[in-house]
């Protein structure tokens, strides 16, 4: 899966499974700040990228992530 793949696929569940408007997610926005995601969504986020990736998360990987760019780099490195 490449780059883009993996940008749209966070990019759908982002907007239908955590209802974020479109217009908020840019790869420079930040995670909570920006998108106002919440501890309870970042669960939500671990189970989607289980049922979209293959892959379960963990707490310290979301320590160093901030904004989208990194989380789909944290999700790229995990897929190869």
């Amino acid at each position: 899966m490449n780059r883009g793949e993996i940008e749209e696929k966070v990019r759908n569940f982002l907007t239908e499974e955590l209802e974020i408007d479109e217009d908020k997610i840019f790869p420079e926005s930040r995670l909570r700040e920006d998108m106002g995601i919440d501890s309870l969504e970042i669960v939500d986020i671990v189970v989607l990228v289980e049922e979209n990736f293959g892959f379960k998360l963990e707490a310290a990987d979301f320590k160093a992530i901030k904004t989208l760019d990194e989380f789909c780099t944290v999700i790229e490195n995990k897929l190869k």
